[in-house]
């Protein structure tokens, strides 16, 4: 494997209330790896909304007045790979939420811990682990925490390209309209495919790639995992 530049993220928009209409179906994702990219959206947006949880707490942010913000990587996948291999516990091995949110006007912790607050305050009768995070200020805690500098990422689309495997870089915004946009870096291939493949271009360290990639593995024995690149342990 070359650690390379991916192509360009897709982004889509889907109307939340279709979407809802068609959700009690089921659908063969991994036949669906090598569809167009958008059948591959469509069917991504209407499995994340078959999970109750996953649609409670967009529904709930989207009521909010946030900077942008994307709910993304593991309460994702995880739900995609639930559906993919059958299961009908969409909550499967689900952790928590990850909620990605972007303001480069005030890199403050207090700032953050205000965003925060608001948002746990929205979801706090829904019994989840919602993990707000400014990728606007990572870079002031990164090092300390992975003992690895990196430099501020300059959008959202950046820090979930960065992810530590290419099926945890996607991502779904709930608007007030009901309008849900879906990003990802690397389409849904490996996702419906159920691989794990370490992300050309993360800022993780290869330990925390095999952390996860253990811990996975373990709750979806389906996975087929890829080794971290011979040289790149630096990346």
């Amino acid at each position: 494997m070359v650690w390379r530049v991916p192509a360009p993220a897709l982004d889509f928009e889907f109307a939340r209330g279709s979407l809802a209409r068609a959700a009690a179906g089921t659908t063969d994702l991994r036949g669906l790896a090598a569809a167009a990219p958008e059948e591959q959206a469509l069917a991504f947006a209407r499995t994340i909304l078959r999970n109750p949880t996953v649609s409670a707490v967009l529904e709930r942010l989207a009521t909010l007045d946030l900077p942008p913000w994307y709910l993304t990587a593991g309460s994702l996948f995880q739900t995609v790979w639930n559906a993919a291999v059958g299961r009908a516990d969409l909550n499967h091995g689900v952790r928590d939420h990850d909620l990605f949110f972007y303001d480069d006007t005030d890199l403050s912790y207090e700032a953050e811990d205000l965003v925060t607050r608001r948002c746990l305050k929205a979801c706090e009768d829904l019994g989840v682990e919602l993990e707000p995070r400014n990728q606007a200020r990572v870079h002031l805690w990164y090092g300390s925490k992975f003992g690895k500098e990196i430099a501020p990422y300059a959008s959202l689309d950046e820090a979930i390209g960065s992810l530590a495997a290419t099926c945890c870089c996607v991502a779904v915004n709930l608007d007030e309209d009901g309008l849900l946009h879906v990003h990802s870096t690397y389409g849904f291939a490996d996702l419906f495919n159920l691989v794990l493949r370490p992300n050309p271009t993360t800022e993780a360290p290869r330990q925390v790639y095999e952390a996860k990639a253990e811990r996975w593995t373990a709750l979806w024995p389906e996975l087929t995992k890829l080794p971290w690149p011979q040289g790149s342990d630096a990346a």
